[in-house]
């Protein structure tokens, strides 16, 4: 059984996930354009801020700000949509990322500036550039500069420095190989023993609302999912036919029928037996569902 993750409305993170048996599923600058795309799509739509990002050839590193208190739902859209390019890109089947992803829950002021400048001199560590300010593919570039993408809200970090040279330098002279995190029941942890017991605090009454307050989160959350409608033509666009039009009778409408489970569940949130309502899944038991949506998610 999965242990809950310690977070809440608001909290930041350093978070990390790699390649599957370390497989480089960045290698290519392609690759890396295309992560950055859905890291920019699903911060934007889930209202997750993005403090920094480097993107390495077999994993990648993020801060993020879960704002909206769905960290949890926008990796898996990340996560997901990218494994789904990558294998539609270079075939085979299965897992492209090696586990769930890993995050640390991270204290405001200094402890924040050592996680972003842990991520922004990964490529340093790694021996691929002497200075972190050479590397293409992580934020630095963005910072202090005309170059806006809409990926990372550069403002808040510059406000973290009273120039760009305080900024290098202060990256320049982290030098740190490790993070010191505490590892705790429900995660890990950058930050002192009082930021801890707070952060508990909020956790523990995110994880237990009343009814009330339960209801009104999740209807203020349906609107960081895409509309059923827009899915439904986006995919008809895809497959160049109208779903009412796919012959369910053949192994090719069955597995159209398949992704667009997957699609549904995925960027939706619909649940099960909202989907088993819908006119293409009329013969599906709903608690066959969870299955065709498993080996979809395999298959793409």
């Amino acid at each position: 059984m999965r242990r809950a993750r310690i977070t809440y409305e608001g909290a930041f993170h350093h978070v990390m996930n790699r390649g599957i048996k370390g497989e480089a599923i960045f290698s290519g600058d392609l690759e890396k354009s295309q992560f950055l795309d859905y890291l920019k799509e699903f911060s934007q739509k889930m209202r997750i801020r993005v403090l920094a990002y480097c993107v390495m050839d077999n994993h990648y590193h993020l801060v993020i700000q879960n704002l909206s208190g769905r960290m949890s739902d926008f990796l898996k859209l990340v996560n997901g949509s990218y494994g789904m390019f990558y294998r539609k890109t270079h075939g085979g089947k299965g897992y492209v990322f090696q586990n769930r992803y890993h995050s640390t829950l991270i204290q405001e002021e200094s402890y924040l500036l050592t996680a972003i400048a842990y991520v922004l001199q990964n490529p340093v560590r790694a021996g691929l550039v002497t200075n972190f300010s050479d590397f293409t593919w992580s934020s630095v570039g963005e910072y202090y500069s005309a170059k806006e993408t809409g990926i990372v809200y550069r403002g808040y970090v510059e406000g973290l420095f009273e120039s760009r040279e305080m900024f290098i330098s202060f990256v320049d002279d982290s030098g740190i190989d490790e993070l010191p995190i505490q590892k705790t029941r429900v995660g890990n942890v950058l930050g002192d023993q009082n930021f801890f017991h707070e952060a508990m605090g909020k956790f523990d009454r995110r994880a237990n609302p009343d009814s009330s307050q339960d209801i009104g989160v999740h209807r203020s959350d349906e609107k960081y999912f895409e509309p059923v409608l827009k899915i439904f033509q986006e995919f008809e666009m895809k497959i160049g036919m109208k779903v009412d039009d796919i012959d369910l009778g053949t192994h090719s409408g069955k597995k159209m029928r398949a992704e667009l489970l997957v699609l549904l569940k995925d960027y939706c949130g619909l649940k099960y037996k909202e989907i088993a309502a819908l006119d293409l899944f009329v013969d599906v038991r709903a608690n066959s569902l969870p299955q065709i949506y498993k080996n979809a998610r395999k298959n793409l």
